[in-house]
């Protein structure tokens, strides 16, 4: 059964930093690119950061030189450090794994269950 769970959610104040953490199981981790998506209440879901299988690096604008993703084959475990958060980055945050970054939808690939980021200000 593939499984991707999400931990490391919760409420912070502006400025504050958070690391989030996705541990995934049963499927072949280190093929797959893994990324990190939000969605604030009434929006879509926004890709924020993806790590391609060759360790090729997007990240939002929004996010750029404050966030950053990371991932541990050995642990089948990816990251989202955060860092100077801002109320905007207020969200719910999944974690997907997919072929390509560029194909990393919901409904294709593998997705987990969110975690709850709060940015207080």
């Amino acid at each position: 059964e593939v499984q991707l769970v999400e931990s490391g959610g919760g409420l912070v104040q502006a400025g504050g930093s958070l690391r989030l953490s996705c541990a995934a199981s049963g499927f072949r981790f280190a093929d797959y690119s893994k990324g990190w998506f939000r969605q604030a209440p009434g929006q879509g879901r926004e890709r924020v950061a993806c790590i391609q299988s060759d360790s090729t690096l997007h990240y939002a604008d929004s996010v750029k030189g404050r966030f950053t993703i990371s991932s541990d084959n050995a642990k089948d475990t990816v990251y989202l450090q955060m860092n100077s958060l801002e109320p905007e980055d207020t969200a719910v945050y999944y974690c997907a794994a997919d072929w390509l970054c560029s194909t990393m939808r919901p409904g294709f690939g593998y997705w987990g269950q969110g975690t709850q980021v709060t940015v207080s200000s």
